[in-house]
C-alpha cells in the first residue's frame, strides 16, 4: 500500500539557515511541499524575498512550484538590525550576486493568502496539511484567528522556539538590558501573545524545537569541509556552502531551523519527544519565556539529537545534488 505524501507549507522569517531549510525541503521527495510564507522578523523584508528568488532561480527551482510569499504579519518585540541583515550579505554571496532581481517585484505575492488557500483547500477535500513554523506564531496566528475552521485543516504544527533546560537567546549587547531575560528564546520574544493564542485557542498536535535540542547542530568544521568538497560537482552544496559560510564563524549560529525541518522525514535522528504542558509569559521583564506546568497547552517537545551522525549525513547527501 502507497501511504500519501505528507503536504508541508513552510512559515519562516529568512535568516541563513531558514533559506538553507527551504532548500532541504525541495530536495524531500516523500513530501508535497507546498511553498515558503516569509515573515519580516529576523530579516529585511524585500531582500529577504529577492534572496529566496534567486536562490531557486540558482538552482532551477520555479517559483510556480515552490511559491515564495510574503505574510503581512507584524512584530511585537523586533528581532535586532544587527541579525536582520544577513538576508543582504546572502544576495551577495558569489554564486548569487550576479542573478538579477525579479523584475515584478514589488508587489510581493501574499503569504496569508497562500497559506489561509492551501489550509482551505485542504479543509475542503477533507485533508490535512503539516504547518511548519521556524519564526514567531504571528502569521499562524493571524489567519486561525480569522477563520478557526482551518484548525481542522492542520494535522500538526512543528515549531523551532522557546527554551526549556537551556538558557533562551537574547543578548543584551544587542537589545536593552532591562529585557533582556535570560530565559526567552527569540522566535517566542518576538511575538508571545501569537503563541499564547495558538496554545490557548487550538487542539491540534504541536511538536516544540527548543533550543535545547536545536543548539546541537552547530555548524561545524567537518560538514563545512565536506560541504566545500562537494561544491566543485554540485550547485546546492555549492549554495549551502556560500550561505553557511556567512555564519559559520559566529560561536552562537547553529542549525537550528533545518535541524528542525530534518523532524519531517528523519524523526528516528531525535529522542522520542518529552509530553509537556507549556505555557509562556507575555508581560514584563519574564515576556517569551516558556513555563512547564498545570494549565499549560498539551504537546510534545523534542530535546535531545541522539544521531547526530545522522543527521549531518543526510543533510550533505541531500545537498548533493
Amino acid at each position: 500500500m502507497i501511504m500519501p505524501k505528507e503536504t508541508v507549507i513552510f512559515n519562516h522569517d529568512a535568516a541563513i539557515d531558514e533559506f538553507m531549510a527551504a532548500v532541504l525541503l525541495t530536495t524531500m521527495e516523500d513530501i508535497n511541499f507546498e511553498g515558503s510564507v516569509i515573515m519580516n522578523a529576523d530579516c529585511i523584508y524585500n531582500f529577504a524575498m529577492q534572496a529566496q528568488w534567486k536562490i531557486q532561480s540558482y538552482l532551477n527551482i520555479s517559483p510556480e512550484t515552490y511559491p515564495i510569499t510574503l505574510s503581512r504579519a507584524r512584530q511585537w518585540n523586533s528581532f535586532p538590525w544587527l541579525y536582520r541583515e544577513d538576508c543582504i550579505k546572502e544576495n551577495n554571496i558569489e554564486c548569487l550576486k550576479d542573478i538579477p532581481n525579479n523584475p515584478n517585484w514589488p508587489c510581493y505575492p501574499n503569504g496569508d493568502d497562500l497559506m489561509r488557500q492551501k489550509l482551505q483547500n485542504a479543509y475542503d477535500n477533507d485533508q490535512q496539511i503539516t504547518v511548519l513554523v521556524n519564526c514567531p506564531m504571528t502569521t499562524l496566528r493571524n489567519i486561525l484567528e480569522d477563520a478557526p475552521h482551518l484548525c481542522d485543516a492542520i494535522s500538526r504544527l512543528i515549531w523551532m522556539g522557546g527554551a526549556i533546560n537551556v538558557a533562551g537567546n537574547l543578548d543584551p549587547t544587542t537589545i536593552p538590558k532591562e529585557v533582556a531575560n535570560p530565559k526567552a528564546e527569540w522566535n517566542a520574544f518576538c511575538d508571545p501573545y501569537a503563541i499564547d493564542w495558538v496554545f490557548k485557542n487550538t487542539t491540534f498536535p504541536i511538536i516544540v524545537f527548543p533550543l535545547d535540542v536545536t543548539d546541537q547542530a552547530a555548524i561545524t568544521q567537518s560538514f563545512m569541509d565536506k560541504l566545500q568538497a562537494q561544491s566543485a560537482d554540485s550547485l546546492y552544496s555549492n549554495l549551502a556552502f556560500q550561505s553557511y559560510s556567512l555564519v559559520a564563524q559566529e560561536s552562537f549560529y547553529d542549525m537550528w531551523d533545518v535541524l528542525t525541518t530534518c523532524y519531517i522525514p528523519h524523526p528516528e535522528f531525535f529522542e522520542t519527544p518529552t509530553n509537556m504542558n507549556l505555557k509562556i509569559i507575555t508581560e514584563d521583564y519574564w515576556q517569551g519565556t516558556l513555563i512547564h506546568g498545570d494549565g499549560g497547552r498539551a504537546v510534545q517537545v523534542a530535546l535531545n539529537l541522539i544521531d547526530p551522525d545522522g543527521f549531518y549525513n543526510y543533510v550533505l547527501q541531500q545537498f548533493n545534488r
